[in-house]
C-alpha cells in the first residue's frame, strides 16, 4: 500500500515540477547576465568649486554644494568630464554643472562658471 502511495504521489508531483522549470524567468536566479549590476542614471544640477583637474585622466575634484535632488549633502568627490568641459577651468573656479549619477559614477555634460 505504502509503494502505491509513493507512486501516485509521484505522478501527482512530476507536472508541477516539470511546469515550473519550463516558465521564463525561474533558474534566471543564476543567470548574473540577465540583471543589471548598475542603477539606472539620474541626473543634476549642483554648484561647486573646482579643486583638481586631471585632463589626462578625464577626471575633476569639486567641493558641491548639497544637491536636494538627489539627497547628497554637501561633500568633494570626483566626477568624470570631457577634456573640453575642463579645457577653460582652474582651480578654484565656482561652477554650476550639471551632471550624471550612477551609482559610485558622476559624469559632468555641462558647466558654467559662475
Amino acid at each position: 500500500m505504502r509503494l502505491i502511495s509513493a507512486s501516485i504521489a509521484m505522478l501527482l508531483l512530476t507536472p508541477v515540477a516539470a511546469t515550473a522549470a519550463e516558465q521564463p524567468g525561474h533558474n534566471n536566479h543564476m543567470n548574473h547576465n540577465a540583471m543589471s549590476q548598475r542603477a539606472p542614471a539620474e541626473t543634476a544640477i549642483a554648484t561647486g568649486t573646482v579643486k583638481k583637474i586631471n585632463l589626462e585622466s578625464g577626471m575633476m575634484v569639486i567641493a558641491h554644494d548639497p544637491v536636494e535632488s538627489l539627497g547628497w549633502p554637501s561633500m568633494t568627490m570626483s566626477f568624470k568630464a570631457s577634456p573640453d568641459l575642463m579645457q577653460d577651468l582652474k582651480e578654484g573656479d565656482v561652477i554650476e554643472f550639471e551632471f550624471t549619477s550612477s551609482g559610485m559614477h558622476s559624469t559632468i555634460i555641462s558647466k558654467d562658471k559662475m
